[in-house]
């Protein structure tokens, strides 16, 4: 049997998100993320994906990935707002919606009195964090928020989520006469398991940060095992060099 290398410790980040409970203390300590936090729970919808549940996590992770200077209240209030407006992933817009987050951010934060210069790091972080726009971060904000975000779409939470889009956008879960895209092009618009390959498995190496990355080598592993098992499941096991760890 050939051996493969043993994931990263989740001790290898610097620094631990913290729990959720210890979050929520902390929002409800602050005025203003307090008012930020019951402003997205009020227009929270019905995506699973982009729920204040995926707000928090972000935000948990945010704080842990940033370095000194960041702010601790800017971090929180950047990743509770980076999903201000969300566009579907089968729009033609879904390249505008951090941009459009980013201006809907700056009014809600003008509205209550923050400084422009928070402000503006603030935006320009929510601007720069999406996949689909392509930026890199300008900022020390940007990266750890973009780095948390994309964890999301890692590891359990991330098979979660994936099977969830699928679903919202009419995807069948995979290709049952070529699951692994052998005989044909990968196509995440039709099978949901060409996602991982098209996208997922290759996020670690965007990564900004080095906890970051190590983060999500570690939650990649745990994909790369999950499609091991489904390829037991369905009797077609993923060929040679398919998967990233061959």
């Amino acid at each position: 049997m050939t051996s493969r290398p043993a994931p990263p410790s989740p001790a290898a980040s610097s620094q631990r998100p913290p729990r959720r409970a210890e979050l929520l203390d902390q929002i409800a300590s602050d005025p203003l993320l307090r008012e930020l936090y019951a402003e997205v729970r009020r227009r929270a919808g019905g995506d699973s994906a982009h729920d204040v549940s995926h707000l928090l996590r972000v935000a948990a992770w945010t704080l842990a990935l940033a370095e000194p200077e960041v702010d601790p209240t800017e971090a929180i209030g950047a990743a509770l707002l980076h999903d201000l407006v969300n566009v579907p992933k089968s729009s033609p817009q879904r390249s505008q919606a951090s941009a459009l987050s980013a201006a809907e951010a700056r009014g809600l934060l003008a509205a209550r009195g923050v400084d422009p210069e928070t402000v503006d790091r603030i935006a320009q972080a929510i601007t720069d964090h999406s996949f689909s726009r392509g930026a890199v971060p300008r900022s020390a904000l940007g990266r750890a928020l973009q780095d948390a975000d994309r964890l999301e779409a890692l590891g359990a939470i991330g098979i979660f989520r994936c099977a969830a889009t699928g679903a919202a956008m009419g995807t069948d879960f995979f290709d049952g006469d070529d699951p692994w895209a052998e005989a044909r092009e990968l196509d995440d618009r039709r099978h949901s398991v060409d996602h991982f390959f098209v996208k997922l498995l290759r996020l670690p190496e965007t990564m900004c940060t080095a906890a970051g990355r190590l983060e999500a080598q570690r939650r990649a592993q745990f994909m790369v095992e999950f499609l091991r098992q489904l390829g037991e499941e369905i009797g077609t096991p993923p060929p040679a060099g398919r998967l990233p760890d061959d």
